[in-house]
């Protein structure tokens, strides 16, 4: 042991069972470095081959917009439905025992598993005007495939295991007893769930809702199958990114890449010092 000095004295420091500071830190950098730097940074350099009036005429393009309105606009809205859907699931499978509860806590991981191209034949397959559900929806004129709603369901699929498997370990450590306290102290359901439980649940729900909302954004073959992939309609982001790779467009290509890592990363941003902040209002995760 190692003697390190404090305010208050001097104590025993522990031994750590991995490398000191200095060559863990060195191996992170080095790895993030190879993953994650590198590879954006070409984004930008790429980019930089158009300059900056070429990118803005990406970038104000009418059709690049409305993709971006499209994917942007899909992803919140689905990360929303699974941040009040997935604490429901997430609160079934924590609270409740019942036949089959291993088997649905199974399914809620299934499209981790499952390839996103199967899963958006599936969805089309189902929500279709000829499909299983569509087929009874098509004569009253409601259609989900081949629009943003389809786009949404699909997004919803994909983000709902972020969500559940982010907010359950969390949701386990809430003791009942202080639900049970709450309740003799006269606080009603609604005051116990607003009060004690949500507060709990904050920073885990806005971190289960950034992971689904990242993943929706950049989420290609569950969507391409149900979208219809119609341009200023349903197309997505995503789907342009290799449209224009396909015509040989590399720098075009990059610029919407590297417009759509600007707009998530200032969204995931905004997550994080929300959560940052309910953090340190209601002094839980500290």
């Amino acid at each position: 042991m190692a003697l390190s000095a404090t305010a208050s004295g001097w104590r025993f420091k522990q031994p750590s069972v991995i490398p000191g500071f200095g060559l863990t830190l060195g191996f992170t950098l080095t790895y993030l470095t190879l993953i994650v730097l590198i590879p954006l940074a070409g984004l930008g350099v790429r980019s930089a081959a158009l300059g900056w009036s070429g990118i803005w005429t990406i970038a104000t393009d009418p059709r690049v917009v409305q993709a971006l309105r499209v994917s942007f606009s899909t992803s919140l809205i689905a990360a929303l439905v699974n941040a009040v859907f997935g604490v429901i699931v997430a609160w079934v499978l924590v609270r409740y025992r019942f036949p089959g509860r291993r088997i649905l806590d199974a399914i809620v991981d299934l499209p981790f598993a499952l390839p996103t191209a199967v899963a958006g034949i599936a969805l089309t397959a189902l929500y279709a005007p000829n499909g299983w559900i569509g087929q009874y929806l098509a004569p009253y004129g409601i259609r989900l495939a081949y629009t943003p709603t389809g786009i949404v369901i699909a997004l919803i699929f994909i983000g709902l295991p972020f969500m559940v498997r982010t907010v359950q370990p969390v949701m386990e450590e809430i003791s009942r007893e202080v639900e049970e306290a709450a309740a003799t102290l006269g606080a009603n359901r609604f005051q116990t769930i607003s009060r004690i439980i949500l507060p709990g649940l904050a920073p885990a729900i806005l971190t289960g809702f950034a992971l689904a909302f990242g993943r929706a954004v950049g989420e290609y073959g569950s969507v391409i199958f149900i979208a219809g992939n119609i341009p200023y309609v349903s197309e997505i982001a995503p789907l342009l990114i290799v449209i224009r790779l396909e015509e040989y467009n590399y720098a075009g290509a990059t610029t919407i890449a590297l417009i759509m890592l600007i707009f998530s990363f200032a969204v995931l941003l905004a997550i994080n010092l929300i959560q940052a902040w309910s953090r340190r209002r209601f002094g839980y995760g500290n």
